[in-house]
């Protein structure tokens, strides 16, 4: 077993709000069967809801007699903050959110928001794929009473409004929500937007009513969570590869057996395989229907100009933050060889 899963950590006191016990209660089910129970934020046809679905299975083919796996969409259990908060508690048993809100309970997280962070897909993947690196990531948020398990791929992030981008000056006085990250505040206002960090569940309505002008995501946001209906312009700036997690509570998987563990920490891997099978085609297809059916409008622009107006956002992160600077050493080697293979296939 892992040391770390030996180790005496306290437990966390258990605690939710009284809306959410009736929810949470797990009636009608046998008590030797324990319930485990995910939040995510996506809706029940989304990449990850699917990759979930996976892990749900495997669990329940290894494990039915002892576990049965819930998975709670659409931020039914509260937005990812709260969610990560009931994971902590144990009040939930998992989590998906992004690296943003996690910056708040380990500092290395940052570095995934950084703009421009990865150079292409390829090395993105291959970043994330490797974990005996991201495993170093994984536990510095045991002191908060959870630990990732696994990686969910979210695309890439670019820019989606009311009115049509083409350059940063175009964001000027637009208000735009962000990730809740210091970094992707700082990111946006580089830009000449007005950043206004918010629950993801909130935007729609934002748009609609004018609070905000635009928001920053991959396509299946302008489908899955129908933001085309209220955004008709999205351009490909391309400033964020921003990957959602799979947490668990530190205290629930301590005391899972050995063979236990091993099934859910498959059963995790076998969730971002079938994630990832489906991202891609799910995100061309949601930009086929939100320009066939929506009237969404999708401009490609200059890449370089918006990675010139947010450099100096990089060094001052790297020069804040002294927990990022190792695994953005690394990432940025991982870029270089991608970048020498794609110059000499260009060269033939």
């Amino acid at each position: 077993m892992k040391s770390w899963k030996r180790s005496g950590f306290t437990a966390l006191a258990a605690g939710t709000a009284l809306g959410c016990m009736a929810l949470l209660c797990g009636c009608g089910i046998k008590s030797e069967t324990r319930i485990v129970r995910i939040s995510h934020g996506q809706s029940e046809t989304h990449p990850e809801h699917l990759g979930l679905l996976k892990f749900k299975a495997y669990v329940e083919e290894k494990l039915g007699d002892k576990y049965e796996v819930q998975i709670y969409p659409n931020e039914l259990l509260g937005g990812a903050q709260k969610a990560i908060e009931l994971t902590q508690t144990g009040a939930i048993d998992f989590v998906v959110a992004g690296t943003a809100n996690l910056e708040n309970f380990a500092d290395v997280y940052e570095v995934f928001s950084m703009p421009y962070l990865f150079t292409s897909e390829e090395a993105y993947h291959e970043v994330m794929n490797n974990r005996e690196n991201m495993e170093q990531v994984y536990a510095s948020t045991d002191k908060a009473g959870f630990r990732v398990l696994t990686w969910y791929n979210a695309g890439t992030r670019s820019f989606y409004a009311k009115k049509p981008i083409y350059t940063p000056d175009d964001l000027k006085g637009l208000k735009m929500r962000v990730q809740q990250s210091p970094a992707s505040v700082n990111m946006c206002n580089a830009f000449g937007a007005a950043a206004s960090p918010m629950s993801f569940g909130e935007v729609y309505t934002a748009i609609q009513q004018g609070v905000i002008d635009g928001a920053e995501n991959n396509e299946l946001a302008l489908t899955n969570n129908k933001h085309g209906e209220v955004a008709k312009y999205y351009s490909y700036n391309r400033h964020q590869m921003v990957p959602d997690m799979l947490i668990g509570n530190l205290k629930f998987l301590q005391e899972l057996s050995d063979e236990e563990y091993a099934i859910f920490r498959e059963a995790a891997l076998l969730s971002t395989e079938e994630e990832m099978e489906s991202w891609d085609e799910q995100a061309e297809e949601a930009k086929r229907i939100a320009k066939e059916e929506m009237g969404v409008e999708f401009i490609d622009v200059d890449i370089g100009i918006f990675r010139d107006k947010v450099s100096d956002v990089q060094q001052a992160m790297l020069d804040k933050n002294e927990a990022i600077r190792g695994l953005y050493a690394y990432i940025q080697k991982v870029n270089e060889k991608y970048t020498e293979k794609k110059t000499v296939q260009e060269g033939n």
